[in-house]
């Protein structure tokens, strides 16, 4: 593709967020980038005055350009993060494995912990994200610690362990942040009564989590406790806030195709997403000439 017609693109591109990437004359991929507003970022590296000469080779060696668009901002990073791993171009700077977005992890265990992580472990636990923004993760930790007395010991506590092991309670049980399952004072029924809970709020049911802390900011300012009334308040605002996410979903959902198809008599348009993570890793868009009395199903049956 000519600088003109490349130009020409560009000036196509939607104002809404997304991820681009820009091809050489071999379609190969070398760079990925995220964008507020698609258009106006792709544009910037077309003008005449480029800020660095590594910008400058960049855009001499785009051939092909391509988008997708997204819901929102922190999509497009999580895309971007996901597509620069898999392909590693070669004018991005690549992201290290320990700058990777946080999880937080359900473990499969006996009275399973609840905790953050940058790294998935294919042994049975649940990872819930990422999130891209780091402060949003660690309140919710905070929120789901103050709501649960969880355990965060490494102890095995399976019935056997705990009969025969003689745990001993630590601070976490002094101070009423664990209620010593190591001990035996749980009952694995109510922990995990506990974890169905967590599991639903990171799931994104958050109404009786809400509703709980709207009964105390009325209970606190009836009282004239307004200090209190504002922690309340602020926690249902980090709640709404995490509700707002548009994706939050399990990491254990992979391998998920996504297909969709607008037609006329002749032609199918066809735009073809493949999910790993909760992330979006391949797409494809896609023109195919429609046999007579082709439907669409048989058309997304050829795809």
């Amino acid at each position: 593709m000519s600088k003109d017609a490349l130009k020409l693109h560009v000036q196509a591109l939607p104002s809404q967020p997304g991820v681009y990437q820009f091809y050489d004359n071999q379609e190969r991929i070398i760079y990925v980038g995220k964008a507020k507003n698609l258009k106006n970022r792709v544009s910037s590296y077309f003008r005449k005055q480029l800020d660095s000469r590594k910008t400058q080779r960049l855009v001499k060696n785009i051939s092909l350009i391509k988008h997708i668009v997204v819901p929102t901002e922190s999509d497009a990073l999580i895309l971007e993060n996901t597509l620069i791993k898999e392909h590693q171009p070669r004018y991005n700077i690549l992201l290290r494995d320990d700058k990777t977005y946080p999880w937080i992890c359900i473990k499969k265990e006996a009275f399973p912990r609840v905790f953050t992580t940058r790294k998935i472990q294919k042994d049975g636990s649940e990872y819930f994200g990422p999130f891209t923004n780091f402060k949003t993760v660690r309140l919710l930790m905070n929120l789901i610690q103050e709501l649960y007395p969880l355990r965060n010991c490494s102890y095995d506590l399976r019935p056997k362990s705990i009969e025969t092991k003689n745990y001993k309670v630590c601070l976490e049980y002094h101070i009423g942040n664990c209620l010593g399952a190591c001990v035996g004072e749980q009952s694995e029924s109510d922990y995990d009564h506990q974890i169905r809970e967590i599991r639903a709020l990171l799931r994104g049911n958050f109404s009786k989590a809400i509703q709980g802390f709207q009964q105390k900011m009325s209970i606190a300012a009836d009282r004239l406790d307004f200090e209190e009334a504002q922690k309340q308040k602020s926690k249902i605002e980090i709640l709404t806030n995490y509700q707002s996410k548009s994706a939050v979903v399990s990491a254990t959902i992979s391998n998920v195709d996504v297909c969709s198809v607008i037609s006329d008599e002749q032609t199918a348009y066809v735009n073809y997403l493949h999910v790993a993570y909760g992330s979006i890793v391949r797409f494809h868009n896609m023109e195919i000439k429609k046999k007579l009395e082709e439907s669409d199903e048989d058309v997304l049956r050829v795809v």
